[in-house]
């Protein structure tokens, strides 16, 4: 085996900033910086600070630069519905800098916020590379999160504009996307002054003139804009993710880091070249469909995929073996849930073997653990090497991997292999000390973290320093815990806060509790993720009634679930409640919700030395079985 991989992960390590030069010179500057890392004010480290570059010049007007405009971008693929279509890289840079004259015309310049609220239709990533045109800030919604979700990061952003489309198609049901929006403005407090809205064939929705406005007609009278000078330290995006408390945190991302970092990882990450089809099977709601739908692919100059379906139901198990097979993919990017999907549906994999898969080299996981099962099904079923590899939305790339363009590795299941070049992973335990190879504790990242990486939270300097970068000095706590064997392979084994994993979407278990304490009959509550063979986690609720509800438990059950359906949106995946006579807790009244999850998975415990009740635990496993969420016996 060759060192490659050792010496380029050392050079990354102990001269991180000639390691990151070298690497910015493979992308497009107005301006190249001369300063590569300023880290006069931890944690807030600035890359490349006197860069002067351009997101969407990057993406699409550099390979037209090189005389690669006729290639192919963007496919997209909507099983649902049936439509495909192919953009060229001329033809995308067209749209695109069409509808960033529509932005222009609404009064939309460097440094405001755009809200985009879309399905996974080419009119999103236009949206998203208009925005980055002109040097607008774009904040994109998963087009399944509840009004209030949206009216929250409406505030937040304060967002002039909001970008939508009429509905977005799920197996079997359209999700019209108007009534959504119109509730979300009416209940935010910072007030939206236009929207505009693409109208989806045969379920159009109906505007109010003047402030809302169809795609159409805003292009009516757009021209042509080119794309602005940016200082490498300004915004591209902000991307709303869950906090401990259910408040959401704006995780911004800097264009100039994060243009390098991304191109970066395309060759050595994950082996694609220029000419390589590539697909990303997420949403661009989530920032694997930021990063790797939109950006890393088109920074890399390659082909990527765009598609609106499900890996089961559009129309059957071998969906994802149809788009593979139709474009010649060479890699797939997707969640382990996918693939559980997949192989609940098919276990034999019988729609496989209709397809020719002979340009497909290798398949990544990402978005929660990947169970060894499903690992070793996918790896015998394509004969084709299957990753499983760790990062954060915090992160917007690859914390561990193996490197597939630089050196393969072996797997070890139930490993995300290896930190990547420009990340010092650590494991510190409970008394701050550094933990030996083997040994559990808090997985941290040594500062200064690398370019593409989360400098702060929008309007929160204060939060990002205390929520991350506080616990330990000097590193960037992930609040994942696990360990990191002899060979340097690192294990997550479990999250440190309240945030749960539900089909590679991290949601707060905190912000479900805050619903459920809506409820009028509910007097106290905890909700957490319970293992799930399908989604990684399911979230559950127990709840306790105040004293003398006489409404009875089936019905507050199925109150509080809507509620939450309401409130959060289906993503949540909430479908259980459970009435219960009490919550077990310490003394010091804390909810011994690691505990609850331990007793709810099956999986060994000990009795906390400072619960308050200890026969409570007891009572919570009889009302678990009594509720087929575990097995007697």
């Amino acid at each position: 085996m060759s060192h490659k991989f050792k010496e380029i992960y050392k050079k990354s390590i102990e001269d991180p900033e000639n390691f990151w030069r070298e690497a910015s010179d493979d992308i497009f500057w107005f301006k190249k910086p001369s300063k590569i890392l300023n880290k006069s004010n931890p944690p807030f480290y600035k890359w490349f600070e006197d860069g002067v570059t351009n997101t969407c010049y990057n993406a699409l007007d550099v390979h037209i630069d090189k005389g690669q405009g006729k290639k192919t971008a963007l496919i997209y693929d909507s099983p649902i519905t049936g439509n495909k279509s192919k953009l060229t890289y001329e033809e995308l840079r067209s749209k695109v800098s069409k509808f960033a004259g529509v932005l222009t015309n609404q009064g939309i310049s460097k440094g405001d916020r755009v809200i985009i609220y879309m399905p996974m239709i080419p009119e999103a990533v236009i949206a998203m590379l208009a925005c980055g045109r002109i040097g607008a800030i774009h904040s994109v919604v998963f087009g399944g999160f509840a009004s209030n979700e949206l009216a929250s990061r409406i505030d937040d952003s304060k967002a002039k504009i909001l970008v939508t489309a009429s509905c977005g198609f799920e197996p079997g049901r359209t999700v019209e996307y108007k009534p959504l929006v119109d509730e979300a403005i009416k209940l935010a407090s910072h007030k939206i002054s236009k929207m505009i809205l693409f109208q989806r064939k045969g379920h159009e929705a109906k505007l109010n003139a003047p402030n809302e406005i169809s795609w159409e007609e805003a292009l009516a009278d757009a021209k042509d804009t080119d794309c602005v000078e940016m200082n490498s330290n300004e915004f591209a995006y902000i991307l709303y993710t869950s906090g401990t408390t259910g408040t959401p945190k704006g995780i911004v991302r800097d264009i100039g880091g994060h243009i390098v970092a991304l191109k970066w990882t395309m060759k050595n990450i994950y082996n694609i070249d220029e000419g390589d089809i590539w697909w990303s099977a997420s949403d661009i709601g989530w920032i694997v469909g930021h990063s790797y739908i939109v950006y890393a692919p088109l920074f890399k100059g390659c082909t990527t995929v765009l598609f609106e379906g499900k890996p089961v139901g559009t129309p059957d198990a071998g969906a994802f073996w149809k788009i593979i097979s139709d474009y010649k993919v060479k890699s797939l990017f997707t969640a382990p849930t996918a693939f559980r999907a997949i192989k609940k549906e098919d276990p034999e994999g019988k729609f496989f073997s209709k397809y020719d898969l002979s340009n497909f080299e290798s398949l990544f996981l990402a978005g929660e653990r990947a169970d060894p099962d499903t690992i070793k099904w996918a790896e015998n079923l394509l004969n084709v090497p299957v990753i499983d590899h760790w990062w954060q939305t915090e992160t917007s790339w690859a914390i561990s991997s193996n490197c597939t363009g630089i050196e393969m590795m072996k797997t070890k299941y139930g490993s995300a292999c290896k930190a990547v070049p420009g990340y010092d992973v650590k494991v510190i335990k409970s008394d701050q000390t550094l933990a030996k190879s083997n040994e559990m504790g808090d997985i941290v990242v040594k500062l200064p973290l690398p370019p593409g990486t989360f400098p702060t939270l929008w309007n929160a300097d204060q939060r990002y320093k205390e929520n991350y970068m506080s616990n330990y000095d000097g590193y960037y706590q992930t609040y994942d815990a696990g360990h990191i064997d002899e060979d340097g392979y690192i294990w997550i084994m479990s999250r440190t806060d309240d945030i749960i994993n539900v089909a590679g979407h991290r949601l707060s278990t905190g912000a479900i509790e805050e619903v459920l304490s809506e409820h009028q009959s509910v007097a106290e509550c905890a909700v957490l993720g319970i293992a799930d063979k399908l989604k990684g986690q399911l979230p559950i609720g127990l709840i306790v009634l105040k004293a003398g509800v006489d409404k009875d438990n089936e019905t507050i059950s199925k109150e509080c679930i809507k509620m939450v359906r309401d409130k959060i949106g289906p993503v949540a995946a909430f479908k259980v409640a459970i009435v219960i006579k009490r919550l077990p807790k310490t003394r010091s009244g804390k909810i011994l919700r690691g505990t609850i999850r331990k007793i709810a998975d099956n999986v060994e415990y000990k009795m906390p030395p400072t619960i308050d009740d200890p026969a409570i635990l007891s009572e919570i496993k009889e009302d678990l079985i009594k509720n087929n969420i575990l097995k007697s016996g």
